[in-house]
């Protein structure tokens, strides 16, 4: 959809520049996780690990998607517009399919290193999270080839992918119900949190993905685009870290304390 317009001023920067804070707020979060990772005790920090693998994937791509969008328009000065001229290459959202391919099997893998559950239990929700969160994002990517060409074929393979969703969301409820019993109270609350969090902000991405039926003009790049980056930012950066939270909570409450920080003042 994005290559088929020309686009003012205005709009062109408000894209640039949410893809722009999409990437800078994955690198600040990346050093953020690094930072935190001791402050939780051994057996949580694989979860914190996860989140720096998020970080940097989902760092490297918006960064390339934001001088895709750069490189493919063109400011022409007669039409006072941003164009796609010439051999201006083409912007996709494929980048962010890519990163969501790598991105999200991390972020379901995560919660399972923080609650408390069975190892063959683990192990066997892995294996869906891994099957369901991957054919939810490929039959996705496929459906948005035809979001110009053919409307039947975009909502057949959405219809494809919601399925897959329904069935992560029922999967990562169980995993949030059965996994915050016995946990400490402030620890459950956060876990409640993380589930509101995690149903609202993926809510968002089918919206991203119906964008050309709801509003296909100029506007609705600009906001599928933030659409898609708020997603981002509250699935990946906000969920990390309440999970950081409930691994400190379950740490301190297991009599862990976390490691110092050199100080490096004059005379320590």
């Amino acid at each position: 959809m994005e290559n088929l317009f020309s686009y003012s001023p205005m709009a062109y920067e408000m894209v640039s520049h949410v893809l722009t804070l999409g990437f800078a707020v994955m690198l600040a979060a990346l050093f953020y996780f690094i930072l935190t990772m001791r402050t939780v005790a051994p057996r949580y920090r694989i979860s914190s690990v996860l989140s720096v693998v998020v970080m940097v994937s989902a760092f490297l791509i918006l960064y390339f998607q934001q001088t895709s969008w750069v490189n493919a328009f063109q400011f022409n000065a007669a039409t006072g517009l941003y164009e796609r001229i010439g051999d201006a290459d083409t912007f996709s959202n494929g980048y962010r399919y890519l990163n969501w391919l790598i991105d999200v099997p991390m972020l379901l893998f995560q919660i399972l290193f923080i609650v408390e559950i069975s190892r063959r239990q683990r192990n066997n929700l892995r294996n869906w999270f891994f099957f369901s969160g991957a054919m939810m994002i490929l039959t996705g990517y496929v459906g948005q080839f035809y979001e110009t060409t053919n409307t039947t074929a975009l909502l057949i393979w959405g219809a494809i992918s919601t399925g897959f969703f329904i069935h992560v969301l029922f999967l990562i409820r169980r995993v949030i119900t059965e996994g915050s019993i016995g946990l400490p109270a402030e620890a459950a609350k956060v876990m409640n949190v993380i589930w509101w969090l995690f149903l609202v902000s993926w809510m968002l991405y089918p919206g991203g993905y119906l964008m050309p039926l709801l509003l296909n003009s100029e506007a609705g790049v600009v906001g599928r685009q933030i659409t898609y980056t708020v997603a981002d930012i509250s699935s990946k950066v906000i969920y990390g870290v309440l999970l950081t939270q409930v691994a400190q909570i379950r740490s301190k409450a297991e009599g862990f304390e976390a490691e110092a920080i050199p100080s490096y003042a004059s005379g320590d």
